[in-house]
């Protein structure tokens, strides 16, 4: 399954482990509040911890459920050991016109992205399906950060799900894909203007997704591509989980998972990696 997305993409969800009654409990819940807010015709389904909700037939709703399933997983089997401790849900419209009502419907408030987004305050994540599954797989991996990873940087939260946004299978694991954000880090390391990874990584969450966030995101996501293709990704976020407290930003156990002793010149060749690089 080959999710060629030129957006960025959100996660999806296996079979739960959670007791019936609760998910029996959520939905009833669910239920009451799409028809209050007029919307008590949209399809809903479990897919553990979620529960996946669409403006569509029960056949479609299903093509896309299989998404959030072999989505979380495949995040689960290679790096995440906790689940979200709550039920969020997963709104699916089918197009800008159905997004942007039902997101202002359920949040009182006009999304600030066409694709869609997570919102831990409204317990859940919200998309506009028609734009494909990207933001969909992107997103999912954020409940799944904040579930397994207290405090995460942002680097690494949104290095990981901008990774997972055009993603791919291979010997039974989740890969990321070359994207579309790669022709905008190229063209920021040609001017110089890559934060270096003791930067990055220590960037807070208003410097990260402040003026410069495109080109963050970018670095983040092929740093992360560079460790998957070296075999390292996953032994990386285990150890960096895992020294989270005396290592916050990440930075030591970058270093000690590269072997390198000398970062600037690890640097420099990295670029010259992403500068080989193509897409499509």
């Amino acid at each position: 399954m080959r999710w060629l997305v030129a957006l960025y993409v959100c996660a999806c969800a296996t079979a739960s482990s959670d007791p019936r009654d609760r998910f029996a409990d959520h939905i009833a819940a669910l239920r009451k509040r799409l028809a209050d807010k007029g919307l008590g015709k949209m399809q809903i389904r479990i897919e553990g911890p979620f529960v996946v909700v669409g403006d569509t037939s029960a056949a479609a709703l299903e093509r896309e459920a299989r998404t959030v399933r072999w989505a979380t997983s495949h995040l689960e089997a290679d790096f995440f050991a906790a689940r979200p401790a709550k039920i969020l849900d997963i709104f699916l419209f089918h197009g800008a016109n159905s997004y942007e009502h039902g997101v202002m419907t359920l949040t009182g408030e006009r999304p600030d992205t066409p694709y869609g987004f997570y919102s831990k305050a409204q317990g859940g994540m919200f998309m506009n399906i028609a734009t494909g599954g990207g933001t969909l797989v992107h997103e999912l991996v954020h409940p799944y950060v904040e579930a397994d990873f207290q405090n995460a940087p942002p680097w690494l939260n949104e290095g990981l799900g901008s990774l997972f946004e055009q993603s791919d299978e291979r010997d039974g694991h989740i890969i990321g894909l070359t994207n579309w954000r790669l022709a905008g880090l190229q063209q920021a390391i040609s001017t110089n203007d890559v934060p270096s990874f003791k930067t990055l990584t220590h960037l807070d969450t208003a410097q990260f997704y402040g003026e410069h966030s495109g080109v963050n995101y970018a670095a983040a996501r092929y740093l992360l591509y560079y460790l998957q293709e070296r075999g390292k990704l996953r032994d990386f976020y285990r150890a960096f989980r895992a020294a989270r407290t005396k290592d916050p930003s990440g930075y030591a156990t970058l270093v000690a998972t590269l072997g390198a002793d000398d970062m600037p010149a690890f640097e420099r060749s990295w670029r010259a990696y992403v500068g080989k690089l193509t897409f499509p």
